[in-house]
């Protein structure tokens, strides 16, 4: 066991989300998600095989659900579970601090 912390230093910005697997089993992974202005490309959803619950431990995000008439604002304590195939996605992410996010994938 070696103890770590989510919100631990990542890279500097990039042009792609960091995404680090924290632990995985045969029915469960947990991510940690840090976006600097991040937002899914023009036209992309999500469509996952598995439920996803995700929670903004800081920063802030603006995610769309497919049949939803407006965006979820999400700011830091802020949680949502996602279902399988309910198509989502990232409409925004804060571009002037990190947002770190837990996402936890389950069967």
């Amino acid at each position: 066991m070696k103890p770590a912390n989510l919100f631990a230093k990542s890279p500097d910005p990039q042009p792609e989300e960091f995404m680090e697997s924290l632990m995985t089993t045969a029915a469960t992974r947990i991510e940690r998600i840090v976006s600097h202005g991040h937002a899914s490309p023009p036209g992309f959803w999500y469509d996952q095989d598995l439920h996803e619950w995700v929670v903004v431990l800081q920063g802030r995000a603006r995610l769309t659900m497919a049949g939803r008439d407006r965006p979820l604002e999400l700011g830091r304590g802020d949680y949502v579970n996602i279902p399988a195939h309910v198509r989502h996605r990232v409409e925004w992410t804060d571009p002037d601090r990190d947002t770190v996010w837990l996402a936890v994938f389950y069967r």
